[in-house]
């Protein structure tokens, strides 16, 4: 079986649909399938090197990124099933259109832009290339890969009635995680992300605000960066804090990311939505307990009991950040133990690999139905 997977671009930079699919596509070289991965040269940072990447000269023209170097790569492909990473570009519309002249499965992640949130922004430029590609494209999918049960919910909501395979980004492993010194013993409290309004990051300064006395000696660190505007809103409500500190960090990426993220006593993710939220995993990974609100999916936050699924008004991200403050060694220690234990049991690459490997086999071949399928039109409402 040859799989052909597709994607505008992949870089570091991109964020978290270059990054997931990048470690999807590496598990999946570990699975009896053949997957592939071909983009535009994007001079990235990675896959530089990969066997099964290929990087084909950036003749993208439009702001759609049109691409006739795509589109004859494409066409001269022996391949089985084409599955195109997200939405809004041309390397989507034309996967779905190379797939139906081949009579063969097109399968779509769409990495959260089908979220009702996510289509909303920027509606005047996204609603005329729904009109000329997208709704019809979404449509012909053999199947939609969600990353959560709240994103396939939104694809039901957007009119999909096709297979909605239900599968979570992949934890990879990480070489030189047991050089991670793991030290949750500080009262820093930390965010992770881009610096936008998304984010909700100005609700996160206005619970650290509502924290009063309660945050001397402690610290809130905000990893991560974004518009100067926005930055510099950020900086103003955080002068306005007369207790803790509040530092700004700015990109971390790699061995330093995750050294800063094992220094947490707890990461908060207040969003206004996620579709995954990589950075609660890699949190988890490291031993450090998460803070999330409910419009993410992150609800085993609390049946794991390794962090605190909430309501993220400012009132309530205080309350947690005062809960995470007040734990005991013993109580961080166990919280930790049972964040690593739902990484490993649900989120491993090699876990996420073989539920996409059968995804492919079903779509392809038939047969069984895998168990996070889901064929109905309200089976996920």
């Amino acid at each position: 079986m040859k799989v052909l997977q597709t994607i505008s671009s992949i870089s570091a930079a991109d964020g978290g649909p270059s990054t997931c699919t990048y470690d999807l596509l590496k598990a999946l070289q570990e699975t009896d399938s053949k997957v592939e991965l071909v983009t535009l040269r994007s001079g990235g940072d990675l896959g530089d090197g990969e066997p099964w990447l290929t990087l084909l000269d950036n003749d993208a023209w439009s702001p759609v990124c049109i691409s006739k170097n795509l589109r004859r790569y494409l066409r001269g492909s022996d391949i089985d099933i084409i599955h195109a990473n997200a939405l809004w570009a041309y390397h989507c519309h034309i996967s779905a259109k190379i797939a139906k002249e081949k009579n063969i499965p097109f399968i779509l992640t769409p990495h959260g832009m089908l979220m009702a949130n996510a289509i909303k922004r920027k509606k005047w430029k996204k609603w005329p290339l729904l009109k000329l590609w997208f709704d019809k494209d979404v449509a012909s999918a053999s199947a939609i890969h969600a990353t959560c049960m709240m994103e396939g919910q939104n694809i039901r909501r957007f009119g999909y009635k096709g297979p909605i395979a239900v599968i979570p980004n992949p934890m990879p492993p990480v070489e030189w995680i047991n050089e991670i010194i793991e030290d949750h013993s500080s009262k820093r409290i930390g965010f992770l992300g881009r610096l936008h309004p998304v984010k909700r990051v100005d609700k996160l300064i206005e619970g650290w605000k509502l924290l009063g006395e309660k945050a001397d000696g402690a610290e809130l660190v905000l990893i991560g960066s974004g518009t100067s505007e926005y930055e510099k809103y950020l900086r103003k409500l955080a002068s306005e804090c007369k207790h803790g500190k509040i530092t700004f960090q700015g990109f971390l990426k790699g061995k330093e990311k995750f050294q800063m993220l094992a220094s947490l006593r707890t990461l908060c993710l207040v969003s206004v939505y996620e579709n995954f939220g990589m950075v609660v995993t890699e949190a988890l990974s490291v031993g450090t307990p998460v803070i999330a609100n409910i419009t993410t999916q992150w609800f085993e936050l609390n049946s794991y009991n390794c962090g605190w699924w909430i309501d993220a008004t400012p009132e309530n991200i205080a309350k947690s950040i005062e809960k995470a403050l007040d734990l005991t060694a013993e109580e961080l220690k166990i919280m930790g133990i049972n964040g690593k234990k739902l990484i490993e049991e649900r989120y491993t690459a090699k876990r996420v690999a073989g539920m996409m490997n059968g995804l492919y086999k079903w779509v392809l071949n038939g047969g069984e139905k895998p168990e996070y399928v889901y064929t109905l039109v309200n089976d996920l409402i």
